[in-house]
């Protein structure tokens, strides 16, 4: 097996929404997301309605680069991680930018993201 090597400036696809945008690499059947979101963004505000459902269902596993991320569980508890922080984020969840600054984060959950309609893929 060779080396395999992908950049995000080059990704399989790219999902635009207010506030911001995810670039998804697929290598050998596996997805890494790059996520980005800017000061302001909301979850249920931003891609809620372009998903429809009422939190977001999709899981987490990720790691934060920069910026600071908010996250509420459906049954209430609230948690922030900030760079350089592993998080695992369950289905059931808002989410939010803490601060003035960007929140930049790899996710390996899946390529799940925001996909419907509404969204443009590339």
């Amino acid at each position: 097996m060779d080396l395999n090597a992908r950049s995000f400036e080059a990704p399989d696809d790219s999902r635009p929404f207010e506030h911001g945008h995810v670039e998804v690499v697929v290598l050998e059947g596996r997805a890494v997301s790059r996520m980005t979101f800017e000061p302001g963004w909301q979850w249920s505000e931003h891609v809620r309605p372009l998903v429809g459902t009422e939190s977001c269902q999709v899981a987490h596993v990720g790691y934060l680069l920069r910026g600071r991320l908010a996250v509420r569980m459906d049954n209430g508890t609230e948690a922030v991680a900030g760079p350089g922080q592993v998080v695992i984020v369950p289905p059931g969840h808002d989410g939010w930018v803490v601060g003035a600054e960007e929140c930049v984060m790899l996710d390996w959950g899946g390529d799940d993201y925001a996909p419907t309609a509404g969204l443009t893929r590339t």
